[in-house]
């Protein structure tokens, strides 16, 4: 019978660290480990759904910022591409803090870090501010994009490989919804006749309890503090990179479409702004709640075949989004927008389970088991994961960028909608050929190479 592992928290160095951590093993799983692992996933979800409000509350902000503040639809685009570009660039110090730091005191640093765009978007929300002063408040919101890279390699961590599709995805979910949750929060609010500082202000209790509760029960893992090494290996394996550009078309169009969603309906189908925000929430919502699931369907049927359907899907909704388009149907286009937002969530929990899955199947080419192998997949999964978060929420930055130079160009969406539809044709195509075709012979087991033996079980993450 395997002996119980040691307790899971050693309290040192003046905070609360696990030195022993091993989820893997059942029976310490089952006696400590999912307790302490659901305490801390809770918790950081948390901070990282406020920090996506913050990321995305420009989504928001433009709608209601009038003719009087002397903007034009390109400025707003404009606008919105800088705020998703710094939240992509920022993901990849955040992925390294969580090693340096630790989980849980990164999480406090990074949710009391909101505090500063949050206050700065407060003094400046009035006509007659210069446009270059919301660019600049703008970049500053964007750190609220960084919270998600460090809670899903913190959360990573915790989990056994078996359970990681579930986690991440509730993770990665319970964050999203924070995009949504916002949009809400300011149709309430300003529809009710408050201004866009009454929403700021509320959200600056909501940061310090963040904070205050990281700080209260999460707990920082030593094990991952201890290796920082890995993100250069990571960088240096090919498949972080394949799996990045397959982000950018799941999670980059989320982001991307969230906040360009309300623009799109305001300058194509002349919604108002009150119009625009009655259905821009709908969409990010039921990707964001779904996202779990594309999580929970990549644990039972691997995430390569759900992610290779997946982008069948958007590229189905994409197409109606052009008919749609064209026809100047704004019913068919905003029913085709949310299916399509709901198929970008379903995405992002499945392409996020492969990466696990990929660096478990590699850790058993190279002729690791047990422990040594799911501890090399946590490793460099973990490492890889802000690698490829940020990567993809880039993509974001391209659609709002495309919107932009569709509507200078041609007076709507349409031409970007194309250029989207072409993006997922060519992630089916990677996601079959690295993930799922079949090797034309088996290699011997004698001749294969690490790399030719390990494709052979890719279809299965």
């Amino acid at each position: 019978m395997t002996a119980p592992s040691p307790p899971p928290a050693t309290p040192t160095r003046g905070g609360r660290w696990i030195q022993q951590w091993d989820p893997e093993d059942e029976t310490f799983w089952n006696t400590t480990g999912e307790k302490v692992a659901r305490r801390n996933l809770l918790f950081s979800v948390l901070s990282e759904h406020i920090g996506f409000s913050i990321w995305t509350m420009w989504s928001v902000l433009v709608l209601f910022m009038g003719p009087e503040y002397g903007l034009t639809p390109a400025d707003k685009f404009l606008l919105t591409s800088v705020v998703t570009l710094v939240g992509a660039v920022v993901r990849v110090p955040y992925t390294f803090a969580v090693a340096v730091f630790g989980g849980r005191n990164w999480t406090i640093v990074s949710a009391g870090l909101l505090l500063v765009p949050t206050v700065a978007a407060f003094a400046v929300m009035e006509p007659g501010t210069s446009f270059s002063t919301f660019l600049l408040v703008g970049l500053l919101a964007g750190i609220g994009g960084g919270n998600f890279a460090s809670s899903m390699t913190n959360i990573n961590a915790f989990f056994p490989l078996r359970k990681k599709g579930w986690a991440l995805g509730l993770n990665a979910g319970g964050g999203n919804i924070g995009v949504p949750v916002i949009q809400l929060a300011a149709l309430a609010i300003i529809g009710a006749g408050g201004g866009p500082r009454v929403l700021l202000g509320i959200y600056i209790p909501l940061i310090v309890l963040a904070a205050v509760l990281a700080a209260r029960y999460m707990d920082n893992l030593a094990s991952v503090r201890n290796d920082t090494g890995a993100a250069k290996d990571a960088a240096r394996d090919a498949h972080t990179w394949i799996m990045a550009f397959l982000y950018i078309g799941t999670f980059g169009s989320f982001i991307g479409y969230s906040f360009a969603f309300g623009q799109v309906l305001q300058n194509q189908f002349d919604r108002t702004p009150l119009e625009a925000a009655y259905v821009t929430f709908i969409g990010p919502l039921l990707g964001s709640l779904i996202r779990p699931v594309g999580g929970r369907l990549a644990d039972r049927y691997g995430g390569a075949l759900i992610t290779l359907w997946n982008f069948v899907g958007m590229g189905a909704a994409t197409a109606v989004l052009i008919v749609a388009s064209m026809r100047e149907s704004p019913v068919l286009f905003t029913v085709a927008f949310v299916v399509l937002f709901v198929l970008t969530g379903l995405g992002n929990g499945s392409t996020y389970k492969m990466i696990p899955g990929i660096f478990q199947a590699k850790a058993l080419a190279k002729g690791l088991d047990g422990e040594e192998a799911a501890a090399y997949g946590r490793r460099l999964s973990g490492a890889s994961m802000g690698l490829i978060g940020a990567v993809g929420a880039l993509g974001g930055v391209g659609i709002n960028l495309a919107f932009r130079q569709s509507f200078l160009s041609h007076g709507s969406g349409t031409g970007a909608f194309v250029a989207f539809l072409a993006c997922y044709a060519v992630c089916f195509a990677v996601t079959w050929a690295v993930y799922l075709r079949r090797p034309a012979a088996a290699p011997s087991a004698t001749s294969a190479v690490p790399e030719e033996k390990s494709q052979l079980n890719y279809a299965k993450v």
